[in-house]
């Protein structure tokens, strides 16, 4: 049976200074939703602002991705942070992607940490909170998005507890292990490269379909959001198949 329409979303604006990662630009039309990087884990001041003014151009809702403090690591690296660290340096990344919203006539619509951060938080009720918490501290009424995981209660009871609404996430292109978490990207099978396999998992979890998890048990994600990624020419044409997929359910 299928479930709601998805609301597509890329992670954009990840480039530095001089050097270019993504293809921003050609994903950009496609999306309803861009993950703006802020700062810790890739993007600068300009690439920020020029990233969330294509973002309006195209009409498409602006997400925060903030990051740990790890542009070397791309954010893909845990870092031993406190509670109240990541609480400050979430709410940090929120504010400077906030100001650049502003300056250009439109506002936040979520926000989706990137990375070890995003993987952190769906594993540890601290980490979780201590979100919540900077989110809470900025606009209660900010969606924050999530992994859906194969039972997703306690997040929710989780986000209940913090007043906020949680946007439950599922990715086309990667593997699951059994409890519906992200299989490490050194492991064989994390990310899938074949296009047909990305459009055939995006099409499954648009539908309510199971999954295949690592272990061979069926996975059922109920999703709100399903992320694509754009930065090679293979992937930009898995983006628009997906795109013209969703449409057609």
């Amino acid at each position: 049976m299928p479930q709601k329409k998805l609301q597509l979303n890329a992670d954009m604006g990840e480039s530095f200074g001089p050097w270019v990662m993504g293809l921003d630009h050609e994903v950009m039309p496609y999306i309803d939703l861009a993950n703006i990087a802020c700062g810790f884990h890739a993007s600068d001041p300009d690439v920020m602002r020029s990233t969330v003014r294509m973002a309006v151009e195209h009409g498409v809702k602006v997400g925060a991705h903030p990051a740990y403090p790890d542009l070397v690591g791309f954010g893909r690296r845990s870092l031993a942070c406190s509670a109240a660290e990541i609480e400050n340096l979430v709410l940090y990344q929120i504010g400077a992607l906030a100001a650049i919203c502003r300056a250009e006539g439109t506002e936040l619509s979520y926000v989706k940490p990137h990375g070890a951060l995003y993987n952190d938080k769906a594993r540890s009720e601290e980490i979780f909170t201590a979100v919540a918490k900077a989110v809470v501290a900025f606009d209660p009424k900010l969606p924050l998005m999530t992994l859906a995981i194969r039972d997703t209660s306690r997040l929710r009871q989780l986000a209940e507890a913090q007043g906020i609404t949680l946007l439950l996430e599922a990715f086309a292109d990667r593997g699951y292990d059994e409890n519906g978490h992200l299989l490490s990207r050194r492991l064989p099978g994390a990310v899938h490269h074949d296009p047909d396999t990305i459009i055939e998992q995006a099409r499954r979890i648009a539908q309510g379909e199971a999954l295949t998890a690592s272990d061979g048990s069926d996975l059922i994600l109920e999703a709100d959001a399903l992320c694509v990624h754009g930065d090679n020419a293979e992937s930009v044409a898995s983006v628009r198949r997906i795109r013209e997929m969703l449409e057609t359910l």
